[in-house]
């Protein structure tokens, strides 16, 4: 393996754009929930008329189905994403929406069969509720909550119970309901995680930014040579993500 500052550099210098995992093939595993959430959105857009993907990413996961939606739309706020997505997507008659984060789903009230999202940002209740027409569907995976928080807390230090409580699933069901959703299928599953490498541990707090709000190599490089002291004695660096599948339709 090579040394701690040659795997940081050259994590630093990786491409981070999209939402593509493949810079951690052999260096990093997770676990994938026994549901299998790109078989079922496969299987859901290519029944309908009008679905909308909302935070797509660079529309990876949309773009792995055989059959899209007869009027399939995606949203993405990030421009590096979005752009992905366009390339992607575009060929294929998907209307692309760069939206700002937190703007209205882009279809007007009853437009959609069928509403999608694999890790939404913030999932908006009330508009997922809106753009539905009466009977669509809302099939979605989530981020659980405590969601990677041995990784995170070990950069951050401890947690409040109140951060550790956010995006729970029973929460969010409540809200979808508030909204005019019926809940039709709720799963959990918490999936061991392992990085291999101090550099793919950099890489991921690169991509995801919320885990570590802060991160800056300089600013953790101690707690970095740290975890590579703990990944060279144990082989690896533990953690756990959590996910929830949403199906839902609106009443």
């Amino acid at each position: 393996m090579s040394t701690a500052e040659t795997l940081i550099a050259q994590a630093m210098r990786a491409d981070v754009d999209g939402w593509g995992f493949a810079p951690l093939e052999g260096r990093a595993t997770e676990e994938r929930p026994a549901w299998g959430y790109a078989g079922l959105l496969a299987d859901a857009v290519a029944t309908v008329e009008v679905a909308i993907d909302l935070d797509t990413g660079g529309g990876e996961v949309l773009g792995q189905c055989p059959r899209l939606a007869a009027q399939q739309h995606v949203t993405e706020s990030w421009p590096p994403n979005a752009a992905q997505a366009r390339a992607l997507l575009l060929p294929r008659g998907v209307e692309v929406h760069e939206t700002a984060s937190g703007a209205p789903i882009p279809l007007p009230d009853g437009a959609a069969d069928l509403v999608t999202s694999r890790h939404p940002v913030r999932p908006d209740w009330p508009e997922i509720a809106r753009v539905l027409t009466p009977g669509g569907r809302y099939l979605a995976q989530h981020v659980g909550p405590s969601s990677a928080f041995e990784l995170i807390e070990f950069f951050v230090g401890p947690t409040t119970a109140q951060q550790r409580r956010g995006r729970h699933p029973d929460d969010e069901v409540g809200a979808a309901e508030a909204a005019g959703l019926e809940v039709l299928d709720l799963r959990t599953a918490r999936l061991r995680m392992e990085f291999f490498d101090v550099g793919a541990v950099v890489w991921i707090l690169r991509k995801c930014v919320w885990w570590v709000p802060d991160f800056d190599v300089d600013r953790y490089r101690d707690r970095l040579l740290t975890m590579d002291e703990i990944i060279r004695r144990d082989g690896s660096f533990v953690a756990h993500s959590t996910r929830h599948l949403i199906r839902a339709r609106r009443r």
